[in-house]
């Protein structure tokens, strides 16, 4: 585990439950997520995962976008804290997807779509989870959504019911789940972004966000970087498009 602290844990915290820990990934979703909690959180850590996606590159510019929201408000600079990055290298060894292969994005059987990577999320949040007990985080924060999304069964709002039922028990303390993003579509998700930090939250994720799952950095589009043909690019450009369009 890569874990970059600055050794402040000397320093008394806000009660647990005014601090969270966000899974963040480098993408817009999460981007927002963070926002989100360091707008209604003493203090916010965030922790990420190296499962060996095929967009690895999100991961580079995970410290780029912590830097920046650190800078654009004095409060969420005060309240952003560790930053912790975990590899697991097995999901992806066990995964037969697009995201973990070199495959064709595709429906697969069953009619998932072929990015499905069995687990991810619930791995994740165990992970996450188990790192709060630590911390002593309760709260952690996802960007999961089943309104606009590609049917993952692990995206589910009935999922995060009942992984939170698990994990407190597991854990034997209270567990919780944040979602903000649950019941937004991708131009809401947009609107939450612009409402939390204006042009300039907006400008960010169009600048250093990446949510392609070819992981293209080079292609830049007014909506954002990436290859603009893949399903995750599809739905980013098609809320950008709304969300611009309802503002005009």
């Amino acid at each position: 585990m890569t874990d970059r602290e600055d050794r402040s844990d000397d320093v008394p915290f806000p009660a647990s439950g005014q601090r969270a820990l966000v899974l963040f990934s480098g993408g817009q979703d999460s981007t927002v997520c963070l926002a989100w909690a360091l707008d209604r959180f003493a203090a916010v850590e965030t922790i990420g995962f190296d499962y060996g996606q095929r967009h690895r590159v999100e991961l580079d510019q995970r410290p780029v976008i912590r830097e920046a929201l650190a800078l654009m408000k004095p409060e969420w600079g005060r309240r952003l804290g560790a930053d912790h990055v975990l590899p697991l290298p097995t999901l992806a060894s066990i995964s037969e997807t697009s995201l973990t292969r070199d495959m064709a994005f595709e429906v697969a059987e069953g009619g998932l779509p072929n990015t499905f990577v069995p687990g991810r999320n619930l791995l994740f949040l165990t992970y996450a989870a188990a790192l709060g007990w630590r911390r002593g985080l309760r709260t952690l924060v996802g960007g999961m959504c089943e309104t606009d999304y590609s049917g993952y069964p692990d995206c589910r709002q009935a999922t995060m019911t009942a992984m939170a039922g698990a994990l407190s028990l597991g854990l034997d303390r209270p567990v919780t789940i944040e979602t903000p993003l649950m019941w937004l579509t991708k131009a809401d998700t947009w609107r939450l972004a612009d409402s939390l930090g204006d042009t300039a939250l907006t400008d960010l994720i169009v600048a250093e966000t990446v949510t392609c799952y070819e992981g293209e950095m080079y292609q830049r589009h007014p909506w954002g970087r990436g290859c603009g043909q893949c399903p995750a690019c599809v739905l980013r450009r098609k809320g950008w498009e709304e969300w611009r369009s309802a503002r005009s």
